[in-house]
């Protein structure tokens, strides 16, 4: 059927909105219809996109007034009457049409510091757990398709706020970091609020609203770094431990989680991880998380469907045991031998 499109179209001078009727079928998304108006009526339309997939974070751009992904936003989740407006993301310069300028996230990259690794541990011989990085592994997931620093308000509406604001997306990689078990800067925290801005953020939930990934960016990274932040600045006990011990106990020992005194991350606490791990079928598995995989519904005739005979998890177990034979010949299930 044809539904109709209103398309932002200009550059950095200036534009316009201008309205399209366009064929649409079933299971299309927002950038199938992109495409088609490339290929029928505009085909000068500049739009940034690479897979198609969810996974690049390219076709990022505004629909309806909300910040989406093309490729994600089904055109069925739309009314059959319902206009649907295009513009590019509003908090970046648009370079043309729906391309928009996000050198500032880059820019913004450039000055996070990087991961620091331990002294006298070699690349290669680091050792961690999947236990170890459980909190931190949710914001490995980021795309980079810089929704979360569009929505957000703090640059979004005060573009006097970018030269002192990091973003959603920087806190998430200091927070990463910062609970990171081989990162060995201590002032992750302090960074986050005297550089990065971490005090302008009043936590409204906008970004984490907009994920693609559904990484709960407030709850899990902006809040906890805020409240270690408190605790650093004005908790009235480590106030008051400034006061009574001296400089050189206070940088040998610090508040670790739950109160519980800690050494400094340098030199010797920085060795190869000793907590248990995860157990059973997922121990060992490399990106395996706790919960050990669930095999697929067994049909009728006793067999799984073909397609759902890949592991989630590459190498691991098969779920009937070792001795199973499937529809499918040479898959592997066992344990990687160490």
């Amino acid at each position: 059927m044809k539904r109709h499109f209103r398309v932002w179209r200009g550059d950095s001078s200036g534009g316009e909105i201008q309205d399209f009727d366009v064929e649409v079928n079933d299971g299309e998304v927002v950038l199938d219809i992109i495409h088609r108006l490339q290929a029928t009526e505009t085909p000068d339309l500049a739009c940034r996109w690479n897979c198609k997939a969810g996974k690049c974070g390219s076709c990022s751009m505004e629909i309806n007034g909300k910040p989406r992904l093309g490729c994600m936003t089904r055109m069925s989740t739309f009314e059959e009457t319902e206009t649907v407006t295009i513009t590019p993301l509003r908090t970046f310069p648009v370079i043309r049409d729906l391309v928009t300028d996000v050198s500032f996230n880059y820019e913004k990259a450039r000055e996070t510091p990087a991961f620091a690794p331990p002294p006298g541990v070699a690349p290669g011989d680091y050792r961690m757990k999947q236990i170890d990085v459980e909190r931190s592994q949710e914001f490995r997931k980021c795309i980079e398709c810089f929704l979360c620093q569009n929505t957000c308000h703090v640059v979004r509406d005060h573009e006097e706020n970018k030269k002192a604001f990091s973003g959603p997306r920087f806190f998430i990689r200091a927070a990463e970091l910062d609970m990171h078990p081989l990162d060995d800067r201590e002032d992750r925290k302090e960074y986050a609020q005297a550089e990065q801005g971490l005090g302008y953020c009043n936590i409204t939930k906008c970004c984490t609203e907009v994920c693609p990934e559904h990484i709960k960016i407030t709850d899990n990274a902006i809040i906890p770094m805020k409240e270690r932040v408190v605790d650093n600045r004005y908790d009235p006990l480590v106030w008051l431990g400034r006061k009574i011990f001296r400089r050189d106990q206070l940088d040998g020992t610090s508040v670790g989680h739950g109160g519980i005194p800690s050494r400094s991350r340098s030199g010797e606490n920085m060795a190869p991880s000793i907590s248990e791990g995860v157990t059973g079928v997922a121990a060992g598995l490399s990106g395996a998380g706790a919960r050990p995989p669930q095999h697929a519904p067994i049909g009728p005739d006793g067999k799984m469907e073909v397609a759902e005979l890949l592991s989630q998890n590459a190498g691991g177990p098969s779920p009937f045991g070792d001795d199973q034979q499937f529809p499918l010949t040479e898959i592997s299930y066992r344990h990687p031998e160490p």
